[in-house]
């Protein structure tokens, strides 16, 4: 154990003073943690949760509740600060515990306990937490200005706190602790992991980070940037029914350059797709590209680049074109506006067609970065202790550009080394797979099956079974390998079967 381990072991030891033998659910309100009041403690019997506000209402939307096992419901609010108002809720299996604890991220600005993802860890045996960070409500950020100490909960002190937290009730509950302990996170959730990874090693035995968003002074720099690509000059503007037509022209193009044809590029940085081949050579209609439309799809696969021609922020990669309208729609993404409005600038009136990268990425580095970015790639204080952690990116990602999580795989290899960092962390790319899911790819996987056969039985994922669903049938399955290994295929067999597919570096 390192010594900042060891200090964070104490100042966990600490904040959490538990009252032991807690005998039932509702005894749990006595249970006085550091910073905290428990707001609630009932038993929760089986099918009979119903999450409050409007995830609650009646109909298909409770149907994956209506499955899930008893528990012991505990919510509490955090105030770590005295602008902090952290909720925060523990799901505690009343028969089945695995004895391990797997905290689930958010999304976006997140201002909600995540349910659904909750159900997901308490079905599958693990006590579970989730917090809304710090404030209530995703979207707009209205909770910034004025409070920084909410930004401070938001960036990354409310899922610290509610860890210890929820260790200190886990061993209120059951008469003692977590074994192991998981973070699952995925966008917003991705960048909490790294945020947990870099900043509380001692947190977490095994995080998973898919889709993360932890560059956040670039990434939101360049979804907003590519708002500004389609509409400073409204006929650069790609309308949605053209997306079809470029996508099928990456396909054209490239979709057998892995060897196989099935309408997912394994590898899209190996397409070179210029979208001049479907410049119209007469009318404009929507099956081609006006030269405007040609040079803003350019731009998009590129990225934002400062006046030296250096990449600020990776471009979305070929094969994302179906879902364009989340960075290149009718208005920014929202999220991405609001950082620098809020984060950045501190003006509710900033426009976003003022927008430049290279000066406002420099100002968003100074005046949000330290606060808001996980990039550092010193992980040794994890990987040290035996933590693992896990990345996976949709190379289809129209939200995130997938090659953000390579760059900071990149990073950590540059400062650790291959060895160290193969031995504690691995990077899964996801082909066809869009945002933390969906896509034309096999984009149903358990990341959290394979972090805890890691962490608890010392077995290394080499490659990663993964499925494609379609109503209700899986019609496809293939590995997941580890960056920078792809899936190659074995020359004979179906092509829709994992069995006949290596992982090779090519």
């Amino acid at each position: 154990m390192t010594r900042p381990d060891i200090l964070l072991f104490a100042i966990a030891a600490f904040a959490i003073a538990p009252v032991f033998g807690a005998s039932t659910c509702e005894s749990l309100t006595a249970l006085k943690l550091q910073n905290s009041a428990i707001t609630l403690a009932e038993p929760v019997a089986a099918g009979a949760f119903t999450p409050p506000g409007p995830a609650g209402g009646k109909g298909k939307q409770n149907a994956a509740f209506l499955k899930l096992p008893a528990f012991c419901r505990v919510a509490a609010t955090l105030t770590p600060s005295s602008d902090s108002e952290i909720k925060i809720e523990v799901w505690l299996p009343e028969t089945g515990w695995n004895g391990n604890l797997q905290s689930v991220g958010n999304g976006a600005w997140a201002g909600n306990i995540s349910y659904p993802a909750m159900g997901t860890a308490l079905t599958a045996g693990y006590a579970t937490a989730s917090t809304d960070t710090g404030h209530t409500g995703g979207n707009p950020a209205t909770f910034i200005p004025g409070h920084p100490e909410k930004l401070i909960d938001f960036a990354y002190r409310a899922v610290h706190e509610m860890t210890v937290a929820a260790k200190g009730i886990i061993s209120a509950r059951y008469g003692n602790g977590p074994k192991y302990s998981y973070w699952n996170g995925c966008s917003t959730g991705g960048r909490q992991a790294l945020a947990e990874a870099q900043r509380y090693a001692a947190d977490y035995d095994g995080i998973i980070a898919g889709a993360a968003a932890n560059y956040v002074t670039h990434l939101q720099g360049a979804q907003v940037w590519s708002a500004q690509v389609v509409h400073k000059d409204e006929a650069s503007y790609i309308p949605p029914a053209k997306y079809a037509v470029l996508h099928a022209g990456v396909l054209d193009a490239c979709d057998a350059l892995d060897g196989v044809k099935d309408g997912v590029l394994e590898n899209p940085t190996k397409c070179h797709f210029d979208p001049k081949e479907l410049l119209c050579k007469g009318a404009d209609d929507a099956s081609c590209l006006t030269a405007p439309q040609v040079e803003a799809a350019r731009q998009i696969y590129a990225g934002p680049k400062n006046s030296k021609g250096k990449s600020l922020f990776p471009g979305l990669e070929p094969g994302s074109e179906t879902g364009w309208a989340t960075l290149a729609g009718t208005k920014p993404m929202a999220l991405a506006d609001e950082t620098y409005k809020y984060t950045v600038f501190q003006d509710a009136n900033w426009n976003y067609l003022t927008f430049n990268p290279e000066r406002d990425m420099a100002a968003a580095d100074k005046n949000a970065g330290p606060l808001m970015n996980s990039v550092d790639p010193n992980l040794k204080p994890l990987f040290s202790r035996g933590g693992k952690l896990l990345m996976y990116h949709g190379w289809a990602d129209p939200g995130i550009a997938p090659q953000s999580s390579v760059n900071y795989y990149e990073s950590v290899v540059e400062k650790l080394g291959k060895a160290a960092t193969s031995n504690s962390m691995r990077l899964f790319m996801v082909p066809g797979m869009g945002h933390c899911a969906g896509g034309d790819g096999t984009s149903t996987f358990s990341m959290i099956d394979a972090i805890s056969k890691w962490v608890e039985q010392g077995k290394a994922p080499e490659r990663i079974e993964a499925s494609r669903v379609r109503n209700g049938q899986t019609d496809r399955t293939r590995p997941l390998c580890p960056y920078p290994q792809v899936a190659v295929y074995n020359g004979s067999g179906s092509t829709d079967d994992s069995a006949n597919f290596s992982c090779k570096v090519q």
